[in-house]
């Protein structure tokens, strides 16, 4: 575990050598104001990967920006709600509006899309696409995701790791946060969200060791989410868990540039400097498990 005293100046850690730390963007290639987030992240600040939405109306800034920073690992953000889609309207009809956006009533359409042999076809096409264009791009495939984790619903995740395999998909976030997270936050509610996730979690685990792809041990942001400043950063970091953690992360993002400003923070700099954990992206946490086991 890393800890950082009251000060946040002098850093004592006791790192294992399983230990490692993902700290992403989400919604790369949404807008260019989060591209130049993201870049200025990677260049100057600690964010290791970020996640490309591939439907997104910059997502092709994204791509260039990518292929100007080597360092980054990037992953396939899919979209499936509140965003737009690859595919035409007519081919997927039941799963956008007329301007090819998908909804945000995520219960509804979690039933739905359990309960509808068309439905799910037609996800299966989606989802398909959006890996193709991702692909096209000619990046390297760190990790997946999903935009607002829709991918813990079984049914979307089943779709996923199935067409993921003919893509070479190697690894995909487990949106596990850590009671602690919820700690200062204004959360009764949000606990019990955590605590109704759980059975979700547990299955959503087993499908993705099932397949034989490496996931995250913790993962942080969805109760900081829009407000990862400096100092959730700072308190995330004094109580980081041993294994793969992932941090994510929306620099750039309407609601709030402090997340931008955590990312890039000097203060944040000094501490993973002096901390013994190893960073990167999925990619990189894959190798070294593979190296270590040889």
């Amino acid at each position: 575990m890393l800890f950082v005293t009251d000060d946040s100046r002098t850093v004592r850690a006791a790192r294992t050598r399983r230990d490692f730390l993902i700290i992403t963007a989400d919604d790369f290639g949404e807008r260019e104001s989060v591209n130049e987030a993201v870049e200025l992240a990677a260049r100057r600040g600690v964010l290791t990967a970020a996640s490309l939405m591939v439907s997104g109306s910059a997502a092709a800034d994204a791509v260039r920006r990518a292929q100007r920073l080597p360092q980054l690992r990037v992953g396939l953000h899919i979209v499936l709600v509140d965003g737009s889609a690859i595919l035409e309207r007519a081919q997927i009809p039941l799963l956008v509006d007329a301007s090819g956006r998908f909804g945000k009533r995520m219960v509804i359409d979690a039933f739905r899309f359990a309960f509808s042999p068309t439905m799910r076809r037609q996800l299966s096409c989606e989802i398909r696409a959006q890996f193709k264009a991702f692909a096209a791009t000619g990046l390297q495939l760190d990790h997946v995701n999903a935009h607002k984790h829709f991918h813990v619903h079984p049914t979307l995740l089943r779709i996923i790791l199935d067409v993921g395999r003919e893509f070479g998909m190697q690894a995909i976030r487990w949106p596990r946060e850590p009671l602690l997270a919820y700690e200062h936050s204004s959360g009764i509610s949000q606990a019990m969200q955590h605590a109704g996730l759980s059975p979700w979690l547990t299955l959503m685990r087993r499908q993705i060791e099932r397949a034989g792809l490496l996931h995250n041990d913790w993962m942080f942001g969805m109760v900081a989410s829009g407000q990862m400043d400096t100092r959730a950063l700072l308190r995330i970091l004094q109580h980081l868990p041993s294994g793969i953690t992932e941090i994510y992360s929306h620099p750039g993002s309407e609601d709030s540039q402090r997340e931008l400003a955590a990312l890039t923070s000097r203060r944040v700099q000094a501490i993973l400097r002096s901390a013994f954990v190893a960073r990167g992206g999925y990619s990189d946490a894959l190798h070294r498990r593979q190296w270590m086991r040889t």
